[in-house]
């Protein structure tokens, strides 16, 4: 898979078998030195303090996206564990976004990019 900036990467479903069916755990990474080059380009050379990812479902064709949960867990590639069985059968979107937390003096900023990863929930 090529990569493209630092994140998020979807690691957790291989392209080939995006089917879910029952207990479904995500995971993501982040390329934490692209990551450092990115902030240091715009400007923001302090230490990140937190990077959280949440994760968001939504039936293709609709517009609302429904929050499956979040991590901050990365050094386990900030797994979420979801059951698909809340959701009917059919194609989805999973939305990714990953939000990084940097301080900077006593300034707080948020840099967050997102990835999109079509599925079939078939339970």
């Amino acid at each position: 898979m090529e990569r493209k900036g630092w994140g998020p990467h979807f690691i957790a479903i291989p392209d080939e078998s995006r089917i879910l069916s029952g207990k479904v755990l995500f995971k993501e990474d982040v390329d934490e030195g692209i990551l450092r080059r990115e902030l240091d380009s715009i400007g923001l050379s302090g230490p990140i303090v937190k990077i959280m990812n949440e994760w968001f479902i939504r039936k293709i064709g609709q517009d609302t996206w429904l929050q499956l949960g979040a991590s901050d867990q990365r050094a386990l590639n900030f797994p979420l564990h979801w059951d698909s069985s809340s959701v009917e059968n059919g194609d989805y979107e999973v939305l990714e976004q990953m939000n990084v937390y940097v301080k900077e003096g006593s300034q707080h900023h948020v840099v967050s990019r997102t990835h999109t990863v079509r599925v079939a929930i078939n339970n």
